[in-house]
């Protein structure tokens, strides 16, 4: 009886043959979903896969070239029609869609707000969006200012807002790629909940352990085509890491690195002495040359802000860094440059990217003063610096006069990465270097540290990526801003987040 039943359920959503073209690419070429009400249902796969494509023509950005999408059985609404598809999907974005100088009520309903007397009835927006805030369970204030917000929250006021839409759907765009440990937990608790509540979620990301850990349903996408939809619970993880790369499991590990050991005579790059901030507090931190030194914690562990401070985004209140035997300047980016700092920053849209510029422009603009006098740069030799470090990351591109804007994740992290090497720094630093980023776009990153290490450069790995921190000679793991463990290469998962999670100390 119960598989009569759920024949019978039509779809929330179902997209059946979807081509999508741009120009001469074809950036979707048998796109299919159906998602099933009141699922979480992920979608995986590599940079380039086709996601991001995949979900403009869900949430109504843009019309697929050939086939059909429907929302509960019926086309979906022409795109003119914003009204009808805010109130059948919404998605919440890696990068905030709020205005973060407005309150949360004022974002809640923003172009919408409750008028009295042709005045904005300030009373009536706070009042309802407390009731709609409470009728999801968002314990967040109305009244807050949403920069001042913590990420999880700000997503959850963007849910909110969808939903107050009517919409039903919610599409999540790596939501955890800014959250630690515990902040995904209590994400995916919110999670469930609404499912309780008759929403129903589209999952992106590239945690496959998230996806086990929260969703029911999974469809893969490769090369621009529907691979696979399976329940979760029936779908191995090595299959599923097969499905996305169109290569097994084994053959991508067999480029994992192996154990180096440093030479503990090599001599010291970075020697920071009782380094004190608002964040950390009596940072003492060596890292010699080929040497790769990781800093794991939670978001609060400090960790970030002791990493940025050495990239001159931060002044310490008190303590002393020396990079190759002179004061490291803090405070000043361009001085820290100068110095020999290159860095890949924790947000590649924010502070990575200047996303209105070309590929070759990114890459090179840290060593212009390097590639011309008085200011003036050739065209030709900035064009064939850009094309070497292209090739050197493997950035599939059609080449360095391409916008920044076309590159998948991956690639635009590997520009960002291009740019941090291009100083040929003697201290690198990498923030969150492979989040939000496939698993061979993530090999090609984390093989930039081996070479850089080999190099001879001091490389400094700050993530929330368990194999992000394998790659290092020895983790640092800072809890409450000060250093309370240091873990040598070849630590045990559980060992590390033992650490981590504050489990092993006092």
């Amino acid at each position: 009886m119960s598989q009569v039943k759920e024949a019978q359920v039509i779809p929330l959503v179902e997209a059946r043959g979807i081509v999508k073209r741009y120009g001469p690419t074809t950036a979707l070429a048998d796109g299919r979903l159906t998602v099933l009400p009141g699922e979480s249902h992920a979608l995986v796969g590599r940079n380039g896969a086709g996601k991001s494509t995949l979900v403009t023509l869900l949430t109504g950005l843009q019309a697929p070239d050939e086939g059909t999408v429907r929302f509960d059985g019926e086309p979906a609404p022409p795109l003119a029609d914003r009204d009808a598809w805010r109130r059948k999907v919404a998605c919440v974005y890696q990068r905030p869609t709020v205005v973060p100088e407005l309150t949360v009520a004022e974002n809640l309903f923003i172009n919408r707000q409750p008028l009295k007397r042709r005045f904005i009835s300030w009373r009536r927006l706070k009042a309802e969006a407390a009731e709609l805030l409470d009728a999801w369970d968002v314990r967040v204030d109305p009244e807050a200012r949403t920069a001042d917000l913590k990420v999880e929250d700000r997503q959850m006021v963007e849910i909110a807002r969808a939903l107050s839409f009517g919409a039903r759907f919610i599409v999540l765009d790596e939501p955890t790629a800014q959250l630690d440990n515990r902040e995904i937990e209590r994400l995916f608790g919110r999670m469930r909940a609404l499912q309780d509540s008759g929403v129903t979620f589209l999952f992106i990301s590239h945690h496959l352990q998230e996806v086990y850990e929260v969703c029911q349903t999974v469809t893969v996408l490769r090369d621009a085509r529907w691979i696979t939809t399976a329940p979760v619970a029936a779908l191995p993880k090595a299959a599923l890491v097969e499905a996305m790369a169109g290569e097994s499991i084994e053959t991508i590990a067999e480029q994992a690195v192996q154990e180096v050991l440093v030479d503990d005579s090599a001599p010291v790059l970075l020697e920071a002495r009782g380094l004190t901030a608002e964040s950390y507090e009596n940072i003492d931190l060596t890292v010699r040359r080929g040497e790769v030194v990781g800093l794991a914690g939670s978001s609060a562990s400090g960790k970030i802000e002791l990493a940025e401070s050495l990239t001159g985004l931060h002044t310490p209140t008190r303590g002393t860094a020396q990079l190759d035997g002179k004061q490291l300047p803090f405070g000043d980016v361009q001085a820290a440059l100068k110095a020999g700092v290159g860095c890949v920053p924790r947000d590649r849209h924010a502070q990575g990217l200047v996303i209105g510029m070309t590929i070759g422009d990114n890459a090179t603009m840290s060593v212009l003063d390097r590639l011309g006098r008085f200011g003036f740069v050739g065209t030709d030799r900035k064009r064939g610096f850009a094309t070497e470090l292209i090739e050197r990351l493997d950035i599939h591109t059609e080449g360095p006069d391409q916008p920044v804007s076309d590159l998948s994740g991956g690639n635009a992290q590997k520009v960002v990465m291009a740019r941090a090497l291009a100083s040929d720094p003697r201290l690198l630093v990498l923030i969150n270097p492979t989040a939000g980023v496939d698993v061979k776009s993530k090999e090609s990153l984390l093989a930039r540290v081996d070479n850089a290490r080999d190099d001879g450069t001091a490389v400094l790995v700050v993530s929330d990526e368990l194999d992000d921190l394998r790659r290092c000679d020895r983790v640092l793991v800072l809890f409450h801003g000060r250093v309370v463990a240091e873990h040598p290469a070849g630590w045990r998962d559980h060992e590390l987040i033992a650490s981590i999670e504050g489990v092993d100390h006092g």
